[in-house]
């Protein structure tokens, strides 16, 4: 009687961990079958960044955008094909997200320490974290484990990734489509502390929002005009937009941020405390943001024999 006991436990316990493939992803995964994982990612990650610091910012979002489309699996990075359609060239990717050079040299180099091991989802987990680091950022443990999706969704692209024109109710709702809550997006909202935003993105901002502070609208006037420039740039973070901080927020507090989703999350609404709260207290955001990047990680990942581990990102193999 106690065997089947113990064994009806077994069975209960399995079904409850196969039901959260989350639960399958561990930091050392790989600790056997690619020992030198970890090095041969930072190596090529360190040099994509000395060459051109925004690239960490840019390899950060690739994540982000990955994650919020089926899962962390590596769907964004395949490329278009005459009979496939990808996620590439969906409205929130298309001339925006960038990095994928770098990405197919760190796969590169992972094949060459360990052929046919390591995902592309895997290397994108990875990636993310030492971009943070390597710009004066907190670290983790990457939970690893995932495998390559076959597939992509360009519709989920489009539906799932939240604009720069969202409101705070709509930043709310598509996070909690992903299983975060409203203060995890807080925190992940901080990874705007570098990088970069297109004039496009905040043209109608800085000419037709009242919300923002005069002289900061009239300085990022100067790179956008109101009818070109579609391309032009501006840091998201004024002072520091290549070093992983919080004056992200404390910009926020002085209504200059740069896109209108960023000043949704201060803008007397129920976000305001905690932004106020990461202005003031940089490990209380780092140690959140950890958190939610490790959370977010865990999005409907691919494990066990579902997908794949592609050879090449760029294409199923």
């Amino acid at each position: 009687m106690a065997s089947h006991t113990s064994f009806a436990l077994f069975a209960l316990l399995f079904l409850l961990s196969s039901g959260n493939s989350s639960a399958q992803l561990s930091t050392d995964y790989y600790y056997k079958s690619c020992p030198n994982l970890f090095p041969s990612i930072r190596t090529v990650v360190q040099s994509a960044i000395a060459a051109e610091k925004r690239i960490g910012a840019s390899l950060l979002r690739l994540f982000f955008h990955d994650c919020f489309v089926q899962g962390c699996d590596g769907s964004l990075l395949l490329d278009d094909t005459a009979n496939f359609t990808g996620e590439k060239n969906a409205t929130p990717n298309k001339n925006s997200v960038r990095g994928f050079d770098v990405v197919d040299k760190i796969k590169a180099a992972v094949e060459k320490a360990c052929p046919g091991v390591v995902s592309c989802a895997d290397v994108l987990a990875i990636t993310a974290r030492d971009s943070v680091v390597i710009l004066g950022g907190p670290t983790w443990r990457v939970k690893l484990g995932r495998r390559d999706s076959r597939t992509a969704s360009f519709s989920g692209a489009n539906n799932n990734i939240p604009p720069p024109t969202s409101s705070l109710s709509n930043l709310i709702s598509k996070f909690a489509a992903q299983g975060l809550s409203t203060s995890e997006m807080v925190a992940l909202a901080g990874g705007h502390t570098i990088g970069q935003a297109r004039c496009t993105n905040f043209r109608n901002r800085i000419y037709n929002e009242s919300n923002i502070d005069a002289g900061f609208a009239l300085q990022r006037r100067a790179g956008c005009p109101r009818s070109s420039g579609d391309n032009n740039l501006a840091p998201l973070d004024l002072q520091t937009p290549t070093a992983f901080d919080n004056n992200y927020y404390r910009n926020l507090l002085s209504l200059k941020g740069l896109l209108h989703s960023d000043q949704a999350l201060y803008n007397n609404g129920s976000t305001d405390a905690q932004v106020r709260s990461y202005a003031n207290n940089p490990s209380v955001f780092e140690s959140d943001f950890v958190a939610a990047m490790i959370k977010m990680g865990d999005i409907n990942p691919l494990t066990g024999s579902n997908g794949e581990i592609r050879k090449n990102c760029r294409k199923v193999n």
